[in-house]
Parts: C-alpha cells; sequence; structure tokens
C-alpha cells in the first residue's frame, strides 16, 4: 500500500512541474487533463503526508520515553504516543478508502428519468414524490434541477418525468437511486382507509460528454410535432417539441418542455447520450457480473431498493438493511442519513474486494 502511496506523491510532483511548463500551459486539452488528475489525487496526497508526519511525530515521542524523565512529563509523553497511534490508525483507514479506484463518473451532472410503475394514479402521484424529494435534496446541495420532459396526469403526478440535476459530484451521492421504489400509504381517494402498496422505477444516468458517446447524425432520426400538455391539450401549437430515435440501439428519447425547437433538441440530446452511454456501461458490467456481484445491489431497475411506509413514517433501504423513522424528512429531501449509508457500505465492499485481490 505504501510503495503505491509513494508513487501517487510523486506524479502529485510531476503534474506540478508540468502544470508550471509554458508548452502545457498553453495546450488547453492537456492543461484540463494535467489539473482534474491532480485534484483527484490531492487528497490522497495531503491525507499521506499528514500520516508520514505523525509517524515521525510518534517515533520521536517514544524516542523521549527511553530518557530520563520525571512523571509528569513521561505521562505527558504516553498521552501524546496514545493520541498519535490513534491518529495514525485512522489516517491508515482513511488512506486505504482513497486507494479504492474512483467511479470515473462520480463528478458528473445526474439524468434521472422516474416512472409510475405498480398502482395506476397512486403510482403517477407516488413518481411525483419522488421527484420533489431528489429536487429538494439537489437545493439542499446547491445544485441545479432542469426538467427535460414530463408526462403529468390530472391529479398532480407524473406518468414520467425525466430531469437533470447539475451539480459538482452529484452522480457520487445520487448512483445508487437506480431500482424499483415502493410506496405504502393510504391514498387520497380510498375512501375506506386501507394501505395501498404502490411503486415508481427510477434511473440515474450519468451525463455523458460528447467525448465518451459519438453520435453520428446519420444513426440519429429526427421528428418533430406540436408539443401538448396533460389529457392531450395543446400546449404550442407550433413544431417545438422533438424526438429522437437512436437507429442503432431502438433507444428514443422526447422533449417539450421548452418552448424552442432547438433548446429541446439540445436537451433530448444530453438524454440521448446518456442513454446510450449507459446501454454500454450496462453490457460492461453485465460481463463484470458473471465474475463478480458489483457493490450495492444488481442497478437493475426492476430491483425493489426501497420502502417508504407513511403510517409509520419509516423508510427502509432493503440492500443494506438501513430502517429510519424520519419519512417525514426524508421527504423532504433531507437524504444525507441514507445516502451516506450507502456511500459506507459500497466504499466497504470495494475494501474488502480490494483486499482479496
Amino acid at each position: 500500500m505504501f510503495d503505491r502511496l509513494q508513487s501517487v506523491e510523486d506524479r502529485y510532483e510531476k503534474l506540478n512541474e508540468l502544470l508550471s511548463d509554458p508548452q502545457i500551459i498553453n495546450d488547453t486539452k492537456k492543461l484540463r487533463e494535467f489539473s482534474k488528475e491532480q485534484s483527484d489525487i490531492q487528497e490522497t496526497v495531503q491525507t499521506y503526508r499528514q500520516y508520514k508526519e505523525a509517524r515521525e511525530q510518534l517515533q520521536e515521542a517514544k524516542t523521549m520515553l527511553d530518557d530520563k524523565l520525571d512523571a509528569d512529563m513521561r505521562e505527558m509523553v504516553k498521552e501524546e504516543v496514545n493520541e498519535l497511534e490513534a491518529q495514525i490508525e485512522e489516517l491508515e483507514a482513511r488512506l486505504k478508502i482513497l486507494l479504492i479506484p474512483k467511479d470515473p463518473n462520480d463528478d458528473k451532472n445526474v439524468i434521472f428519468e422516474i416512472r409510475g410503475a405498480a398502482g395506476g394514479e397512486e403510482a403517477a402521484l407516488f413518481a411525483g414524490t419522488l421527484y420533489r424529494m431528489y429536487s429538494r435534496y439537489a437545493e439542499a446541495q446547491g445544485w441545479k434541477t432542469d426538467v427535460i420532459d414530463a408526462n403529468p396526469t390530472g391529479l398532480g403526478g407524473f406518468k414520467e418525468i425525466i430531469f437533470m440535476i447539475n451539480g459538482t459530484g452529484a452522480f457520487s451521492k445520487l448512483k445508487f437511486e437506480n431500482g424499483a421504489h415502493r410506496v405504502q400509504r393510504v391514498p387520497e381517494t380510498e375512501s375506506g382507509g386501507r394501505i395501498h402498496t404502490s411503486t415508481a422505477t427510477v434511473a440515474c444516468l450519468p451525463e455523458a460528454e460528447e467525448v465518451e458517446v459519438e453520435l453520428h447524425d446519420k444513426d440519429i432520426r429526427f421528428d418533430a410535432f406540436a408539443s401538448s400538455g396533460a389529457g392531450g391539450q395543446s400546449v404550442n401549437t407550433t413544431m417545438s417539441a422533438v424526438r429522437l430515435t437512436h437507429i442503432p440501439t431502438g433507444i428514443v428519447v422526447s422533449c417539450q418542455d421548452e418552448k424552442s425547437q432547438h433548446k429541446n433538441k439540445d436537451k433530448a440530446m444530453k438524454v440521448l447520450r446518456a442513454r446510450v452511454y449507459d446501454k454500454f456501461q450496462q453490457e460492461a458490467q453485465a460481463e463484470y457480473d458473471q465474475v463478480r456481484k458489483s457493490a450495492v445491489g444488481t442497478g437493475d431497475r426492476s430491483e425493489r431498493i426501497r420502502t417508504y411506509n407513511f403510517p409509520q413514517n419509516r423508510v427502509t433501504d432493503h440492500r443494506i438493511g438501513l430502517t429510519i423513522q424520519k419519512l417525514d424528512q426524508v421527504l423532504e429531501g433531507k437524504l444525507d442519513d441514507v445516502i451516506d449509508a450507502l456511500i459506507m457500505d459500497d466504499q466497504a465492499r470495494r475494501l474488502e474486494s480490494a483486499s482479496n485481490e
């Protein structure tokens, strides 16, 4: 482990030299590439340097114990030794996590697709509840939410809603939301007070950059049509809504949120690129999973990952066995307890996997 850490520190110093080189400074692509690489390993290097400094201080303190000290001074040095040993143990644990290969998508924006599944109108209402939950979480993080396409129902829910969350590190926090979300509650339309169970599916995709997914014009069919609101009522008589079909994969994306056809096409292209990228990733992951299961669940869209129980104010994440009695707070976007637990579980599994290799 420490050979790897020393290599990372050496690379960090080399990057410092490169980023001061006039040739690199004048090369925008290389400058951006090296700056990102340095930023990605900065925390690891800083933690490693803290670790080395703590080790030196520990050695000095232990050497002092070999000297003739009065009782008070010896007690102080022993206390310092204990504190440094605890600090070193903590830093070692942190370094092991930092050495786990980083998900290259972690810093990206997120494209969410939420669809009402089993449960009819109640499922559509729950899809709307999930959209508001994620929107409030994004707002609390200082991120921006931008609706791309929506198919609302008359009671305020969504048969489907697609939106983007723009913010550094958004995917790293939200990537575990893929799957089927189940709600247990008494619908407003239920006169007998019976609890109904409904589901909505969530797909969380990293926004793909053009350099990652090359989409050729010849492979995309473009259709324009007049956008419409709930119930088929025309809200825009111009041909501003767009539909893009990626012929090789059969993936279809529609967007009618903007009044401008150009803006709708730009948004649809972002979703199309993300879906094609996700398809390639899913295929690669399927091959990988033949050898080893992925960290948290399978990522399968149909996998039930979480239950929201309204009568008991309870949220349960079935993948990690987490249950908290804070449903009201979670639905207000206070997702940190759930997200942090998922991240910690993922890190623990990946750490165990790395140690077994």
